[in-house]
């Protein structure tokens, strides 16, 4: 169960803060060639609420969805993936625009913005391996740039311990249950989006003002 304490907003505040600046932290790598039209990307990253609540409001994006990838069907339910034995991890499908944000760029809104990719199984008080940090790609092209991003984050030593995201083909993702949908959005007010989520978005937006929309 998610926990819903101030302890929780203080671990995901400090956890963020051992990236390095927004000025000084590392680029991700060029693509070959931009993508045409609408492109996907799915990450996990501990509770899916947070990491919709941060990518729903970055430019360029033009839809979030939140749910489970890295198991099968026919364990994609809440409950399910609560007992942290499906393979699944809390996941988010991203929409978006290559001519306004690119692949790379989400992935450094990721990195740094979005999640603590340093813990393994775990983000603030969150624990297991549905919480853990993932990049499910579609392509070889997305996992070339999601593993070269890697490499150059842990040589620049953007973070004090190593990236440990998992870089993994995506073998399915599965739509969360309705209720989960734009969670931040719907409740301002509930005591983990207090506490947790708001920060998080609200340090995305002080970090990325130009990659931040309303």
């Amino acid at each position: 169960m998610k926990t819903k304490t101030l302890f929780t907003a203080v671990i995901a505040i400090a956890g963020l803060a051992l990236s390095a600046s927004a000025a000084n932290f590392p680029d991700p790598p060029k693509a070959d060639a931009m993508a045409q039209g609408k492109s996907t990307i799915v990450l996990a990253g501990g509770c899916f609420w947070g990491m919709e609540g941060v990518f729903e409001h970055v430019k360029g994006v033009t839809n979030t969805i939140v749910g489970y990838a890295g198991g099968k069907a026919n364990t994609a339910t809440y409950e399910q993936v609560e007992e942290a034995n499906t393979g699944h991890a809390e996941s988010i499908q991203i929409t978006y625009d290559p001519a306004k944000i690119t692949y790379g760029e989400l992935l450094k809104i990721y990195f740094s913005a979005a999640h603590d990719p340093t813990t393994l199984n775990y983000q603030h008080n969150d624990v297991g391996p549905q919480y853990r940090s993932a990049i499910f790609y579609a392509d070889e092209q997305q996992k070339k740039l999601a593993e070269t991003y890697i490499q150059e984050l842990n040589k620049a030593r953007a973070f004090r311990n190593p990236v440990v995201t998992q870089v993994v083909p995506l073998t399915g993702f599965y739509k969360a249950e309705e209720y989960h949908q734009h969670f931040l959005d719907r409740n301002p007010t509930q005591g983990y989006i207090v506490n947790v989520d708001i920060p998080l978005l609200n340090g995305f937006k002080a970090k990325y003002p130009e990659y931040y929309r309303k």
